[in-house]
């Protein structure tokens, strides 16, 4: 089926205000699934596989496992990398400065894919980015590239896990200089070029947001059942029966 931006930005922010974290702004949130559904890499299917891992999930902090020069490691202890990103990035950026490099490394986090609109911004403030992770299924490793002068990546996609790789982990890079992947790149099975993306941004706009009637029927009886748990809780706490 195919549905507009505001109403993909509309239901999941309903969804996740309807989970009452206390980590995590739903309309940023909202935005990335926007986003990434957007540029056909199924937003809202990772969204709704996020849900109960976000539902289930503890609020608390992140922790600063390591500082070093240009470089900082982070333990999510489990958690939705949706719900913490942009903060990551906003300290990230503050930490970098004036350097030409910085690494991030995130461990213990999940649904890392709805990572990418927050990626996809730095082109505006003019910074390359290189991101990696293990996926637990197929495609075993995935690459993501963003060279200064493009609005879009390139996604390259392995068959092959990488040595090094914890499933549950993603490593960001931020630049000031495009990164030679030349070696990273030579066996990739699969490629998404920007190209590509901004094909499938611009149809989106024009013609609307294809979504799988099944993921969007999921998205939105999770969110209408969310919210009627919510109405009733709230009624009894007001004097209703």
């Amino acid at each position: 089926m195919i549905v507009s931006h505001n109403e993909i930005v509309t239901t999941v922010n309903k969804a996740f205000l309807g989970m009452q974290r206390e980590v995590g702004e739903a309309d940023l949130i909202a935005s990335m699934v926007a986003e990434l559904q957007m540029a056909g890499l199924n937003g809202i299917l990772h969204f709704n596989n996020a849900s109960p891992f976000i539902l289930s999930e503890r609020d608390m902090p992140i922790d600063i496992v390591s500082q070093g020069e240009g470089e900082i490691s982070l333990d999510l202890h489990g958690s939705s990398l949706v719900c913490h990103l942009p903060v990551v990035m906003d300290y990230a950026l503050e930490k970098m400065g004036n350097r030409e490099h910085f690494k991030i490394y995130l461990h213990n986090c999940h649904n890392r894919w709805l990572a990418y609109s927050e990626l996809v911004n730095l082109a505006a403030k003019g910074i390359a980015c290189l991101a990696k992770w293990d996926n637990g299924t197929a495609p075993k490793h995935t690459l993501f590239t963003l060279n200064q002068g493009f609005v879009y990546p390139d996604i390259y996609y392995f068959n092959e896990a990488q040595d090094n790789y914890n499933t549950n982990d993603m490593v960001i890079e931020l630049a000031t200089s495009n990164f030679d992947i030349e070696q990273e790149i030579e066996h990739f099975d699969r490629k998404v070029s920007t190209d590509e993306l901004f094909a499938t941004h611009k149809r989106a706009w024009k013609e609307g947001i294809y979504i799988d009637d099944g993921q969007w029927a999921t998205l939105k009886k999770s969110a209408a059942a969310i919210l009627v748990e919510n109405s009733e809780a709230s009624s009894k706490g007001a004097g209703g029966v």
